[in-house]
Order: structure tokens, then sequence, then C-alpha cells
């Protein structure tokens, strides 16, 4: 059958069985409740009172399958062994903090939270401020703002082509390359060079996170107060002084949001590690390694304590997180 034909008819099944499931299940409240007869008045009340969880069940269900059952089957799954037959305690954990590629995981792990939240804000911010003063801000928005709507594996494959390395003597097609020797220089592989090979994987997120930052910056910066700003013009400060001193400060907790959301991202970061270098020459990240011990290595014992540390990483950032968003919204 046509994927699109297929696309179509399951979209349509979707729509009808969300139909189905309202009216039918309200239906079958109706009836267990009615609202007619000597006890209307309490039916009403209950029918009320459980109707919004007719509308929650679907989702708690498929969150609980597909979230919640999975954590505590990873928690299971890291104190046992190879193949999830025995029991073994902590052994998997204790085997990760004397792994060489774990550690390694681990420290480029910390370069990726410290370097790409910090550039795809600054960037980010920088770009939402001075778009919004030229004529043509929209339009460079809208640029910036497109690799978001880049698969991280797509955008992957792009920068490829950027760091292709053909050797020396053969003709360059990467950009990055084509332009070192237009310069007279020799030919890189770029993404083998030791710890520079990061920096580069790096760069393709903070490419795509900018857009994003950008974005929700610019919303920020439109919500601040005129009477603010003018004032400080007013009292003769300059361009650079109201946005850094004047601008900055009111949209911190903003900016703070931003920053932790890249943050959480970039915790699971794995499309673009894997399809550039899949861990090689020192590029190994934390849900790579998982992802190799588990499907590769087939050890479920410690792909899956990989797992829980990447999730206990991610959990006190989220929740500060949401806490801050909530704050921003009270």
């Amino acid at each position: 059958m046509n994927p699109i034909v297929l696309a179509l008819i399951t979209v349509a099944l979707g729509v009808v069985a969300c139909a189905g499931y309202f009216f039918g299940s309200n239906w079958i409240l109706d009836r267990i409740y009615p609202d007619e007869g000597p006890n209307a008045g309490r039916n009403i009340n209950k029918a009320n009172a459980i109707r919004p969880w007719l509308f929650l069940a679907p989702t708690i269900l498929i969150l609980g399958l597909y979230l919640v059952y999975p954590v505590f089957n990873s928690i299971w799954l890291s104190v046992l062994d190879r193949r999830g037959d025995n029991f073994i305690g902590a052994d998997n954990y204790i085997w990760m903090f004397t792994d060489d590629k774990f550690r390694e995981s681990l420290f480029n792990n910390a370069m990726w939270l410290i370097i790409v939240p910090a550039m795809s804000t600054f960037f980010g911010l920088i770009a939402a401020g001075l778009t919004d003063r030229i004529w043509w801000g929209n339009i460079a928005k809208s640029l910036i703002f497109m690799p978001m709507a880049i698969s991280f594996v797509g955008a992957s494959v792009i920068w490829k082509f950027i760091y292709d390395y053909r050797g020396e003597g053969s003709e360059q097609i990467g950009l990055l390359n084509a332009i070192v020797t237009g310069l007279g220089g020799d030919p890189e592989a770029w993404i083998t060079l030791p710890f520079w090979n990061d920096i580069f994987l790096m760069v393709i997120l903070i490419w795509i996170q900018t857009g994003f930052a950008m974005v929700i910056l610019s919303a920020a910066l439109r919500g601040i107060p005129e009477e603010t700003v003018e004032a400080a013009v007013l009292d003769g400060a300059g361009p650079l002084t109201v946005f850094f001193k004047i601008k900055i400060p009111q949209i911190a907790g903003t900016i703070a949001v931003v920053w932790t959301t890249i943050t959480i991202l970039v915790l699971k970061v794995f499309d673009i590690v894997f399809a550039m270098t899949n861990g090689e020459w020192g590029t190994q990240v934390l849900a790579n390694y998982m992802y190799r011990m588990t499907f590769i290595d087939l050890h479920y014992g410690r792909g899956s304590a990989i797992a829980i540390v990447i999730m206990v990483l991610v959990i006190p950032i989220m929740v500060w997180n949401i806490r801050n968003a909530m704050k921003e919204n009270s």
C-alpha cells in the first residue's frame, strides 16, 4: 500500500477512535449517573467529578506504559547481569566508574553542558536583540530559526559535508577544507582531531538551538515595559548599557529557562554524535555509550545503568526548570 494512503488511513482511524471514545465514554457515564430522577443533583455532581478523568485516562495510560514502566524496568535491569537473568547488585554501577569509556563520556557530556547551553543562549540573545532593531529582522529570524526545522541527523549530514576530508592531493569537497586549501593551508580530518572534534560536533547543536533561544528571548524582550527603557535613555544610557543593564536583568528568568531547557537536551545528546563519529576519536557521550552497550554489545545491565545515570542527571534540572517556569507564569 502507498505510504501516503496508509498514513491518511491511520490519521482517519485515529480521529474516529478519539471521537468514538469521547462520545462513548460520556454516553456510558450519563447512563450510569442519569441527570434526571430523584437523585439527579447527586448524579450530576458525581458525573462532573468523573468526566475529567475520562479525558485524562488515555494520556495517563500511555505515559504510564511508555514512560513510567520503562523507568522501573531500567532500574531493575541495571542490577542484573548481561542478559538480565541473574541479580548482581551494584556491580554494573561499580563497573561504570572504573570504565575508561564511561569516564570519557562523562567528561564529554560535561564539556557539552558547559559550552552548548551558554553559546546557544548567548547567540540567541544577541540575535534577538539585533533582529528587533533592523527592518528585515523577521527575515533574519526566519533564517536563524530554520535549522530548528531540521532533524539532528539531517543537520549532521549537512555538517559532515562541511567537515569532509578527502586526503592531501585530492579535491576537497568539504567547505571548511576547501577554504583552508584555498588560503594555502593543508586539509585536516576535522572530526578526528582530539578535543577539537568535540567542539566541531557542539557547533552543530549550537547552530540548531540558537534559533530556539532567539525566539523565546525575543518574545521576552518585547514584553519589557517601555517605561524602564525610556527612563534609562533619558538618563543618558547608551544602547549597550540599556541592553545589558536594563533589559537583560528583566528577562533573567526567561534566560534561565532557555538555558536549562537546552541543558536537558544536551544531557541526552545522541543523534549528532552517532551520525558524525559514533563515539570514535574520543567523542563518546553518555546516550551514545548507553546505546552501544545495550544494542550492540547486548549488555542490558550496563546499558540500563548508564540510562539511570542520565535520568538522575536530568531530573534535578527538569524540576528546577518547571518550577522556574511556573514562577514566571504566576
